[in-house]
């Protein structure tokens, strides 16, 4: 299975793709104002390419649970605009925009990202569709139900798995039809969206179902608050749920996984891969070395 976007192509048969987070905003739930300076967000960038990140996922908008009215595409914008550039320009990895904002996707494509992350899985702006269509660019579609400042209201389901592809695959659809090639899309089932920690395993059970739509499952669970509710950990104590949850997701047909922890997030993958599907390199090296 293959994920173009602008500037190369992803065969996922190879091995998982790992998408380093950076939230250049005063208020996530996990990292809120680390990176909101221009200086610290390339610089973060940078390490998390180092560490083992295959594309940076930036995002100006807070969709924590609680976070308050919606930022407009001119406010998302403001604080994107000082650092969209500079990072196209020094990254060797493709640069993905976190917006539900047709206008601010098209000024980060036209500012070279390479990818679009949409939260709302184009039920908000989808015209926001085209702009990624005409730059050749990937497209992420997640489940989410309700407008931004709403998709974290509890909802109730029937079969929350069938749900959430019978959601995806209308929305690919959508997609489709304004002009983005299937190779180009990516799914998330949206963990921690819409859905109570109850729900959001229930997702996640369903991934082997959610491959059946033949597009790469991209998913994002780290540091998420239905850790919390598991565990009974506080946020930045959620790293091992984060990464168990991680591996398992993997084992059930996820191919994308975005993070905030690079570093332990590609180590794990890596570990996770050489167990799943035998590196013949891997083996002569041990046999080297013994």
């Amino acid at each position: 299975m293959i994920f173009e976007h602008r500037g190369g192509t992803w065969d996922l048969r190879e091995r998982v793709r790992v998408v380093g987070i950076l939230n250049v905003t005063p208020d996530s739930f996990y990292d809120g104002g680390r990176y909101a300076a221009p200086d610290a967000a390339i610089a973060r960038a940078e390490a998390m390419v180092a560490e083992g990140a295959d594309a940076v996922d930036v995002g100006a908008q807070s969709t924590r649970p609680g976070a308050g009215p919606p930022l407009s595409a001119e406010e998302e914008w403001a604080r994107l605009e000082p650092i969209m550039g500079p990072l196209a320009a020094r990254m060797s990895v493709p640069l993905s925009i976190d917006t539900y904002h047709a206008e601010t996707a098209r000024r980060a494509l036209d500012q070279g990202a390479g990818i679009v992350n949409d939260v709302s899985g184009l039920t908000y702006e989808p015209a926001l569709a085209e702009h990624a269509a005409r730059a050749g660019a990937g497209l992420v579609l997640m489940h989410a139900l309700g407008v931004p400042d709403r998709m974290h209201e509890p909802r109730e389901y029937g079969d929350v798995a069938l749900e959430v592809y019978d959601f995806l695959a209308r929305q690919m659809r959508v997609a489709v039809e304004r002009g983005v090639p299937e190779r180009r899309i990516a799914l998330d089932p949206g963990i921690g969206f819409s859905k109570r920690a109850e729900q959001s395993f229930d997702a996640l059970r369903g991934l082997p179902h959610l491959t059946r739509l033949g597009r790469p499952v991209y998913i994002g669970v780290s540091r998420k608050s239905f850790l919390g509710t598991l565990t009974g950990r506080a946020v930045d104590e959620r790293l091992a749920a984060g990464l168990g949850v991680t591996i398992a997701a993997i084992a059930l047909g996820a191919r994308i996984v975005r993070t905030h922890d690079v570093r332990e997030t590609a180590d794990a993958v890596r570990a996770a891969e050489a167990l799943l599907h035998p590196d013949p390199a891997l083996k002569t090296a041990a046999s080297t070395r013994g």
